[in-house]
């Protein structure tokens, strides 16, 4: 009988301790991993791509907002684009932003909020005409 409530009382601390220590075990090894930084699946992309110079966004269209053909609103800030108010078009798609919302995006990111057209060198650098 004292076998048994030994047993009783013994085991089920062992159990804990066993789980506690594979525990602390995983702590530790997620805490190495972390730290030395060597990711080998990181759903984090690093963006890698710079955004667009000053020179690169004074080379794109700027146009006021009653010259927008497609739509009224910026999708970066959100508002609507009035009819005095300046706004920038990304050349490809045709999408339009005010002006300092667009500057302000593609300064960090060379693409189109809406649709992510990404702004090619060609935009920049138009092809020299051959005169014939």
């Amino acid at each position: 009988m004292l076998v048994s409530v030994f047993l009783a009382l013994f085991l089920p601390c062992v159990g804990m301790c066993a789980v506690f220590l594979v525990y602390i075990c995983l702590l530790w090894y997620a805490a190495a991993y972390q730290n030395t930084g060597n990711y080998q699946n990181d759903p984090v992309k690093p963006n890698l791509e710079l955004g667009l110079s000053a020179a690169q966004l004074d080379k794109l269209p700027k146009i006021t907002g009653k010259e927008l053909v497609m739509a009224n609103d910026c999708a970066v800030c959100l508002d609507e684009i009035e009819n005095e108010q300046f706004a920038r078009v990304v050349p490809g798609c045709n999408h339009g932003f005010h002006l300092e919302c667009a500057d302000t995006w593609l300064s960090k990111n060379p693409v189109c909020p809406i649709c992510r057209t990404k702004l090619e060198p060609e935009f920049f650098n138009p092809p020299e005409s051959n005169p014939c």
